[in-house]
């Protein structure tokens, strides 16, 4: 996986020492309901589209962003469905971090869905109830949290974002 610039130079000050980074992630839903995943390279894992803001970035310009970069599918961001925090990371370099990820739910406006850059093996859609394996740990909850934020609007119900206790 790139490391953005600006972490590299975080690492040369503190080297792999804890880094508690912003992250994004995008639940992409289709007209079908199909979910929208990469194989991740970096651990052969499922997972959704994901990436750490740049610095400055505003979260949802972030996650249009890194969908297309990762998938080369254009999205409509239509909600924040939950802030949490990841559990503490280790790299098989040694480097050691932790995210805040604010996870939002989209939807494909254009583009086809294919690997797009170095990130990612294979990219595909996929049915919720069918989510291929292995899959990343946070992806089952990011997909179940966006779809009872999606249920709830549906009933008629108001409903935020889920925030981790």
């Amino acid at each position: 996986m790139p490391v953005p610039e600006f972490v590299l130079r975080l690492r040369d000050h503190v080297g792999t020492d804890p880094l508690w980074l912003p992250g994004v992630s995008a639940v992409v839903i289709d007209g079908d309901g199909q979910v929208l995943l990469g194989r991740r390279a970096d651990n052969g894992r499922w997972a959704v589209v994901s990436g750490i803001l740049e610095p400055g970035e505003e979260p949802g310009v972030a996650v249009a962003r890194e969908c297309r970069e990762e998938t080369g599918v254009e999205v409509e961001v239509l909600a924040l469905t939950s802030v949490a925090c990841s559990e503490p990371v280790v790299y098989p370099n040694g480097d050691r971090a932790q995210y805040l990820d604010v996870c939002f739910w989209c939807r494909p406006v254009a583009g086809e869905a294919r690997v797009a850059d170095d990130e990612s093996t294979d990219v595909g859609w996929f049915p919720p109830d069918a989510l291929p394996e292995p899959l990343n740990p946070s992806t089952r909850e990011r997909i179940d949290r966006t779809l009872a934020h999606m249920a709830a609007l549906d009933a008629g119900r108001p409903h935020g974002p889920y925030f981790a206790r």
